[in-house]
């Protein structure tokens, strides 16, 4: 889209044209409600139901543990990986679905440090999802004379590279706060040339943008399945690892899943072959069906129509958002090339406008201190959902009824 509608009718005339129209009515939609929170937890795809129930009915209740074998469950982590993967810019064999993000960036980054002797430094941004700080931390405190250190703008980056003690950097590809966007190729050449491992968060890109991680020579990537990618809450991660370093990496976590012969019970462990050996034990076989549902829808989806359609809704919310509050600070990058697929506003009382707007069925979030979330979906979102999620915005902030006490109350879920 390069011109931005100006009225309700020009986004009803933009939806009557999307090709991605036809793939909202795949969703379960809140009635009378415009969700923008997708960038934290997506909607529930309307074939998961029976995905589920075959799942439960079928493969567990009438084939009990022959399913291991009849219905495919053993091979789902390398299934389903191979099922992200070109989500993602990867071939077979380099992506997996196991655990959860944390433990599976417990793992990269491990075998990251471990493929890096002598280098007792791991980069992360200050203000990138805490969790990987955490683990970041957490790992470091494994390896004698390691440290994290946390870089509060990225300027600072080729600063602390130069010095030759970084073994690995990991950053999130969208910020999750801001919705900015990083050049993932470009970082990941300025790593390289230091010496050092890269290793991606797509939690906030997977399903909202095109990502190649081949083309950019990532080293490890790990990402959750259920936001962009509507998978279901709690769903299994997903890890990537280069395939250049599969016969050299050693991660910690080393279960029997990851064995290359989990079935003859050995008491010394042998990892198997490829991205296999980032297993640990088997993911949550229910949870997975939710997974198998989604990626039915996925495998239809040109990334292209949802990276253009995504930065159209995305435009659209900000350019009504600066005509009419010029007090709102829109956070999220201007240029197209800057920001993922969601929009952060800055507002001193954000928390009580948000619930207020939430009230009136338009669903976004909060991060404190002061930054309201909007996520955009390009699969179930419409131009006529953002024209009026903006409206309800303007309403609420011209009427000041986030004022209310009721929408202070900070036990309120966000």
């Amino acid at each position: 889209m390069t011109t931005v509608p100006t009225t309700r009718e020009q986004c009803a005339a933009l939806d009557a044209a999307d090709p991605l129209g036809p793939l909202r009515k795949e969703f379960t939609l809140p009635p009378d409600a415009v969700y923008l929170d997708g960038n934290s937890l997506g909607v529930l795809p309307v074939r998961t139901p029976e995905v589920v129930r075959r799942t439960v009915e079928e493969e567990w209740g009438q084939g009990l543990i022959t399913s291991w074998n009849a219905a495919g469950w053993t091979e789902l982590p390398y299934v389903l990986g191979d099922r992200i993967a070109p989500l993602v810019g990867a071939a077979a064999g380099e992506v997996l679905v196991c655990d959860s993000v944390s433990v599976n960036l417990f793992k990269v980054l491990t075998a990251a440090l471990r493929m890096r002797p002598g280098r007792h430094t791991v980069l992360g941004e200050r203000d990138t999802f805490p969790t990987d700080l955490y683990i970041a931390e957490g790992v470091t405190g494994l390896f004698e004379g390691t440290r994290s250190v946390l870089l509060d703008s990225l300027d600072q980056l080729d600063e602390q590279l130069a010095g030759g003690d970084v073994a690995a950097v990991v950053l999130s590809q969208v910020d999750y706060r801001t919705g900015v966007l990083l050049d993932m190729a470009e970082i990941t050449a300025r790593v390289h040339r230091a010496g050092a491992l890269m290793i991606w968060d797509l939690c906030h890109s997977a399903g909202a943008l095109p990502i190649d991680l081949t083309a950019c020579q990532a080293d490890f990537a790990v990402g959750c399945t259920y936001k962009y990618l509507n998978a279901g809450p709690c769903a299994p991660a997903f890890l990537y690892a280069a395939p250049r370093h599969h016969a050299e990496v050693r991660q910690p976590l080393t279960g029997w899943f990851g064995h290359a012969e989990p079935f003859a019970f050995r008491p010394e462990y042998r990892p198997t072959e490829g991205i296999g050996r980032f297993l640990t034990s088997f993911p949550p076989l229910l949870a997975l069906a939710g997974l198998r549902a989604t990626l039915e829808i996925w495998e239809q989806v040109d990334l292209e129509l949802v990276r253009a359609k995504s930065l159209a809704l995305t435009g659209l919310f900000m350019a009504r958002c600066a005509e009419f509050a010029p007090g709102l600070e829109i956070v999220t990058p201007a240029e197209p090339e800057r920001r993922g697929s969601q929009v952060a506003l800055r507002h001193p009382d954000g928390f009580p406008v948000v619930q207020a707007l939430i009230e009136r069925g338009v669903i976004g979030d909060f991060r404190a201190p002061d930054l309201m979330r909007f996520g955009f979906t390009p699969l179930y979102i419409s131009y006529t959902d953002v024209w009026d999620a903006a409206e309800a915005l303007r309403e609420v902030l011209a009427s000041g009824e986030w004022r209310d006490e009721r929408f202070n109350r900070r036990g309120a879920v966000t």
